[in-house]
């Protein structure tokens, strides 16, 4: 017995402990097994024992199974087996993809290329964890390690913002920019307050309470009533003083000072006075310029705001998530003295979680920190100067040809170009582009009166800045977008009708058309692949 009791502590020692960890005991007791329970029954609490025996203690008296055994192999197989072994399919479609961003010019102010260090963080372990709750008050036990980086992501945040502590909170969970607003919304409104925010037609975000004569788009206006704020029609410019005069009118709980295509700066002073003269809160939505900001390129809206809300994947370049920022401390002075205390921290993580949302994903949570880090370097300083001198050639390049751009300029990382004046729409516009290997996206102009067949497109130079062009390769960009709508513009003049599908069947059919076509796209195919595209290896 001796002899058996020794063999077995050397043999099982780990395997019972692995067991015991995970709580697995569910094997059955036979009766020629005695001699191994009496032994095991002084390593191991009597609870645990009956009515079963751990696995391994099953492996040794009986001998192998060879059948579990092989089914424990087989499994451990596919679960290290790479993508391109275990499912080809899917990773033959996700290298089109990466070729077409290599071979392509991405060009849609939303997009991005992010890091090795954040693709790294998003494949990582920690998309095995949950982790509902925060820091120190999970539902969840093993968030030693999940704490520490969501701290850490919440520090580096108010570190690249220049934010003190004990006046800033920051939650890092919202999965993206939509739930981040929809949960700041939550926090501060209850159901059918007030809020503005900028029209989608004029540069606004659906989320800042879009709607239509006939419908409520967002679920911003679902829940709660909008009215939007407008730009001036000629100028394209935000009307602050309509702005203001609708505010007293409307009495909002909350204004939104937010774009998602407006090539301008936003007058957050103007904005705040606003507010105060209504009693309402500030949130800034800076989801596109947060890089910017970080950088110090353009004016922050920390100074005058309660609520900021970002994105992380747009010129920030970190990972597809979102991030709320809240005041604390002193919001203001009665007349009589009194102080009134911000009380937006448990309001907005309550509507965060577990309101909206259920367990963050911690491997966003990650990228997000080592994003954050990588935007108080020197290297993303000169990456965002870069992109907006980019953004200056590209509108200025374009006005020389004759487009019109909203604004008549641009201050960030977007233009927005009416194409109307040379025979397009803006779905028109942006379907020539791609077939020639330029990603843009469509987009309302000021005056439009339908965000579903608006007259424009928005173009960014985020991503192509990422890849390394510089204002000299702007220019041939220029004139690749300019040769490719010409050649729309003669396309939907042949197709003889304002139908996109007359135009989709003159762009596949017509031979002079399509040999136009396939000879600029080459072009830009060569032109692209001398910059190097970040990220892995394969994928």
């Amino acid at each position: 017995m001796q002899r058996i009791s020794h063999h077995l502590t050397q043999k099982l020692a780990p395997a019972l402990s692995r067991d015991l960890n995970t709580k697995t005991v569910k094997i059955s007791i036979r009766q020629r097994q005695q001699p191994v329970r009496a032994f095991t029954q002084k390593l191991l609490p009597t609870a645990l024992l009956t009515p079963s025996l751990p696995f391994a203690i099953r492996q040794y008296s009986e001998g192998k199974n060879n059948t579990t055994l092989g089914s424990k192999m087989e499994d451990q197989k596919l679960l290290q087996a790479t993508l391109e072994d275990s499912d080809p399919e899917l990773a033959n479609l996700i290298k089109q993809e990466k070729e077409r961003q290599r071979e392509g010019l991405e060009m849609i102010a939303s997009e991005n290329f992010t890091s090795v260090a954040v693709l790294e963080s998003l494949g990582s372990c920690l998309t095995n964890k949950y982790s509902e709750g925060y820091p120190g008050k999970r539902y969840y036990g093993g968030n030693e390690f999940i704490d520490r980086i969501e701290l850490l992501a919440q520090k580096r945040g108010r570190e690249l913002f220049n934010l003190n502590e004990e006046e800033w909170g920051v939650n890092v969970q919202p999965y993206s920019g939509s739930p981040a607003n929809m949960a700041a919304y939550v926090g501060v409104c209850r159901p059918h307050d007030r809020i503005m925010g900028l029209d989608l037609p004029d540069g606004g975000h659906l989320t800042h309470g879009f709607f239509t004569a006939t419908k409520r788009i967002s679920a911003t206006s679902i829940f709660f009533e909008s009215m939007p704020y407008k730009v001036n029609p000629v100028t394209g410019i935000i009307d602050y003083d309509k702005l203001a005069e609708a505010a007293k009118a409307f009495k909002p709980q909350i204004i939104i000072a937010g774009i998602s295509c407006y090539s301008r700066l936003l007058d957050y002073g103007r904005f705040r006075q606003i507010c105060d003269d209504v009693g309402a809160y500030l949130m800034a939505d800076m989801a596109h310029v947060a890089g910017l900001v970080a950088a110090g390129h353009i004016p922050s809206p920390f100074q005058y705001a309660d609520i900021v809300t970002t994105t992380t994947h747009k010129t920030l370049r970190g990972p597809r998530a979102g991030v709320i920022f809240f005041r604390k401390g002193l919001r203001s002075v009665k007349p009589n003295g009194d102080k009134v205390l911000y009380d937006l921290e448990d309001r907005i993580n309550q509507a965060v979680f577990p309101s909206l949302q259920g367990g963050p994903h911690n491997n966003a949570i990650a990228g997000i920190a080592t994003a954050f880090k990588q935007a108080k370097s020197a290297e993303f300083k000169s990456y965002q100067s870069n992109v907006i001198k980019n953004a200056k050639v590209l509108c200025e390049g374009l006005i020389s040809k004759g487009y019109q751009v909203a604004t008549g300029g641009t201050d960030v990382h977007l233009v927005l170009v009416d194409v109307r004046n040379v025979g397009l729409t803006g779905a028109k516009a942006e379907l020539i582009l791609e077939e020639v290997g330029i990603a843009c996206n469509k987009n309302t102009v000021p005056g439009d009166m339908s965000a579903m067949n608006p007259s424009g497109i928005r173009l960014g130079t985020p991503a192509l800045t990422t890849r390394g062009l510089v204002e000299k390769d702007i220019d041939q960009v220029v004139n690749f977008i300019d040769t490719a709508l010409k050649i729309g513009a003669e396309a939907a003049q042949a197709a003889g009708s304002n139908k996109m599908a007359d135009f989709h069947k003159v762009l596949a059919e017509d031979a002079t058309i399509k040999a136009k076509i396939e000879q600029i796209h080459k072009c830009v195919i060569a032109f692209s692949k001398q910059f190097p595209l970040p990220g892995l290896k394969t994928f």
